[in-house]
């Protein structure tokens, strides 16, 4: 289990990010919470996913985090921009179960327009018990890092 959890939602999804931290903070995980705090907020979406990824470089991967918006889709979008980041939109448990065994995900995203409250605790928990492991997918991952390393050294980002 990761030791932190970094999360962070859009203004349409405030209610499930607060759901999915008291859960969180009932299991004994720390949280850092990146936002948002009100409706009223017009942060793009893409900027919260920025902060949630790059708290979780920082870490050097140690942090996990989670995106919540209406559907979960565009922070999956905006964090798998970022190099190292592995971020899946998981609204039933076999999904979730599947991005950590097959894929090593380190970001949990969910619809609040899509998911409800007591589904995203379950899955949540299940996820966050989860740990990837050599395994046949082992090859697939690498590929999918040698794939970013020639993007991001395409782009002059390179890690």
């Amino acid at each position: 289990m990761a030791d932190t959890i970094v999360i962070g939602c859009d203004n349409a999804a405030i209610n499930l990010k607060n759901v999915l931290i008291d859960f969180l903070k009932k299991n004994d995980v720390y949280v850092e919470d990146v936002g948002f705090y009100s409706r009223e907020d017009n942060t793009y979406y893409p900027d919260i996913a920025a902060k949630v990824c790059k708290a979780i470089i920082e870490s050097g991967y140690k942090k996990k985090g989670i995106l919540v918006c209406g559907t979960g889709i565009g922070m999956a979008i905006a964090a798998n921009k970022f190099f190292g980041i592995r971020a899946a939109v998981c609204h039933d448990n076999f999904s979730a179960e599947r991005s950590v065994l097959s894929n090593n995900c380190n970001v949990l995203c969910m619809g609040e327009r899509v998911i409800g409250h007591e589904l995203a605790k379950k899955i949540l928990g299940e996820w966050l018990t989860l740990t990837y492991k050599d395994r046949p997918s082992t090859p697939k991952i690498e590929a999918i890092t040698n794939i970013e390393k020639q993007n991001m050294k395409i782009l002059g980002a390179a890690q």
